[in-house]
């Protein structure tokens, strides 16, 4: 274990021993954190969070205070939970869960750029980039594969679907399905390239296809595409499509820009 001898260490903190932590780190509280660790210089761990294996917390990081819950009892037993191999870069924040017993809790294999900011009780699934000064309020999710622009914020329980792109200095106040780019609050076509890149056949892409037609470029509204989709048989993609856009609260999906053209690339 190298810990620098100006590190601020709880004695309920349970470290493995070949984690590094730099100067003036505070670790306030129980901290769990695992094998490869390297927490930089000024970080802070705060209250009750558990790191996995090869996480990289950047200089100034804060993870586990308490959230800007007017609300919030500290007297709330909640938490903040990270799995394996996670960079988190210089200055991001954290908060734990404002609810007894809940957590904000982050997957694995993501890298969340300076500035990050994940509220209470947010869900990042796996291999998720997060550029530079995004603000996630509370409860939202962020499922697979998703890439978010610089500068965008998000509304609370708003949900991005799985291989998602946000572009830059968005304000996005309404769910984003699957697959699909969004752009200031709206809806501006399919992520091909992500798909490409993670592996989607070329019918598994024709099938997002026609799934994204039917919703947006159909004349349909929502409530009347989802009863079209049930009348259809759908492989694995389509469900997870039309599931996600049935599942949405009260707030519904991002609508479609006006301006929007297929592209002849798509699919």
């Amino acid at each position: 274990m190298k810990i620098h001898p100006t590190a601020l260490i709880d004695s309920s903190a349970e470290i493995a021993e070949d984690v590094e932590i730099g100067p003036y780190v505070c670790i306030d509280g129980h901290a769990v954190i695992g094998s490869g660790c390297v927490i930089q210089a000024h970080a802070i761990l705060a209250g009750k969070v558990r790191l996995g294996k090869n996480n990289f917390l950047g200089y100034g990081a804060v993870v586990g205070a308490e959230p800007q819950d007017h609300a919030f009892n500290p007297e709330i037993n909640s938490e903040v939970i990270i799995g394996d191999n996670n960079r988190i870069r210089e200055y991001c924040t954290i908060h734990r869960g404002t609810m007894e017993g809940s957590a904000t809790v982050v997957g694995n294999d993501n890298f969340f750029m300076a500035g990050t900011h994940l509220a209470h009780n947010t869900k990042v699934g796996n291999n998720v980039i997060i550029a530079n000064n995004v603000l996630l309020a509370g409860h939202v999710e962020v499922q697979d594969r998703v890439f978010i622009g610089g500068g965008s914020a998000f509304h609370q329980y708003v949900r991005i679907g799985q291989v998602a792109i946000a572009q830059g200095n968005s304000a996005i106040t309404k769910d984003i399905p699957p697959f699909t780019i969004a752009a200031r609050n709206s809806i501006v076509g399919l992520n091909v390239v992500g798909l490409r890149r993670a592996g989607f056949s070329s019918d598994e892409r024709k099938e997002i296809k026609e799934a994204f037609k039917l919703l947006y470029k159909s004349g349909l509204n929502t409530t009347q595409a989802l009863e079209r989709s049930g009348q259809q048989e759908w492989n694995k993609e389509g469900h997870i499509f039309f599931d996600f856009v049935a599942s949405a609260k009260k707030r519904g999906i991002c609508d479609i820009r006006d301006t929007y053209v297929a592209s002849d690339d798509e699919g």
